[in-house]
């Protein structure tokens, strides 16, 4: 997920968890180790998900130009966050110097630098200054108090809408909770251009969008996955309230049946397509959807809002992206003024204003030329310092495995809601206390 390319709890349920989470191979590296690690010049590496918007290569052929004895050098990983997980595991595991820089969904800083795959980050003087950043996005980076990855973007999810359709069919504002979301669909469908336009869309296939899908229904209606304490807490009535939405949505018709098989890009393509009217999705599909070069056939036609939830604006997802430095890289000296220069905030504004991609700097979300742009920031930034997050474990794989294993029977039908939420919090509860 952007996932390319994204806090409310977040702080207590990912220091819960972490510490719950047990089995990490002893502590992660202390600073003074990390900081007599980071020496070394040369090239550099930055294994990432797929650059769509070439934004990204830009910067680097950039670097590259100032830096000629420190090349850059992208390794593009697959679409899928857990396979890309996956491959940064396989490379961490065996101490291979192949990736320098690793591009990490915010909710791995903690299974990465407990597991010492990653080092710390020095913060001031020589180090990074995280003191310009929304405060919700250094949460995402450290572990037990310490920095081991830089905020490079920020995401919270969004429901982007069509506008078109919502004005011929009489509704003046878009959605703020779950039922008004319906009675919209209802209306547009009764219209002749809304006969083959799909309700509504979320990711509810197998994948790490799912873990995302689930924390934000969960948490809208009131409830939550795992509690401050680092305990499951999915037995309750709010718990069930959201993953019942999810479930009805596939079950009535309201997410088309292809809902269970289409990923984060599968979903923008279907909405640019011009086939969906309300689509819960990242920042980054903002631009793309917005091209005149054809391949958006609702450019200038639709806007974004906060997610709704069953009595009011909904608890988006906090997401985003950071970068770490791998423990077995070389020329980590090079990879630090790397991450420096791509985390400065001319940077950040200028990779923003090409992608739309969600910055970390805060004073981004009020600058003219943004705002300008992107007239939703303003929006965007609260629903970052609003978000809440997935669990944020050390056994990160096995936990988003649980929950996209049970979640999925249930939306597909195999399952009921509360066979599937009595199987996750026994799963989840195991996962807990090792």
């Amino acid at each position: 997920m952007r996932r390319t390319p994204l806090a409310g709890m977040f702080a207590g349920l990912a220091l819960a968890l972490t510490a719950c989470g047990g089995g990490d191979g002893g502590s992660a590296a202390t600073e003074e180790d990390a900081a007599g690690a980071l020496t070394g010049r040369g090239p550099i590496t930055l294994a990432t998900g797929k650059d769509r918007s070439g934004n990204m290569q830009k910067m680097v052929d950039a670097w590259n130009q100032a830096h000629p004895n420190e090349q850059a050098r992208i390794i593009e990983l697959p679409d899928e966050p857990n396979d890309q997980r996956q491959q940064m595991i396989q490379n961490a595991t065996t101490k291979s110097d192949a990736y320098t820089i690793l591009n990490l969904d915010v909710v791995w800083t903690a299974e990465f630098a407990a597991n010492r795959w990653v080092v710390e980050l020095p913060r001031g003087g020589q180090g990074v200054d995280t003191a310009p950043l929304l405060p919700a996005t250094v949460t995402t980076g450290e572990y037990r108090g310490k920095l081991y990855s830089m905020p490079l973007t920020s995401d919270s999810g969004l429901l982007f809408y069509r506008t078109d359709l919502l004005e011929k069919a009489g509704v003046a504002e878009p959605p703020t909770t779950w039922q008004e979301m319906w009675a919209a669909c209802d209306k547009v469908k009764a219209l002749p251009e809304g006969k083959n336009v799909d309700c509504y869309l979320t990711e509810v296939g197998k994948t790490e969008g799912l873990t995302v899908t689930t924390a934000e229904a969960i948490n809208s209606a009131g409830g939550t996955i795992v509690g401050p304490d680092g305990k499951p807490t999915l037995s309750t009535p709010q718990a069930k309230a959201g993953l019942d939405f999810l479930v009805n949505a596939v079950k009535d018709g309201r997410m088309p049946k292809a809902a269970l098989t289409l990923d984060g890009e599968g979903g923008r393509r279907h909405f640019q397509a011009g086939k969906l009217l309300f689509h819960r999705q990242w920042p980054y599909q903002y631009d793309l959807a917005n091209k005149k070069d054809g391949s958006s056939k609702v450019a200038g036609r639709f806007a974004v809002a906060p997610i709704p939830g069953p009595d009011g604006p909904g608890a988006a997802n906090l997401g985003g992206h950071n970068y770490a430095i791998s423990a077995f890289a070389k020329n980590k000296a090079s990879a630090l003024d790397f991450i420096k220069y791509m985390a400065d905030g001319a940077q950040q504004k200028a990779n923003s204003l090409a992608t739309s991609q969600a910055p970390t700097v805060a004073s981004l979300y009020s600058d003219p030329d943004m705002t300008k742009k992107y007239p939703f920031l303003p929006t965007l930034k609260t629903a970052i310092e609003k978000a809440k997050s997935r669990p944020a474990a050390v056994k990160y794989g096995d936990v988003t495995a649980a929950i996209q294993g049970a979640v999925y029977d249930a939306v597909s039908g195999k399952t009921d809601t509360a066979a599937a939420l009595t199987d996750l919090q026994g799963k989840l509860g195991r996962l807990t206390t090792q």
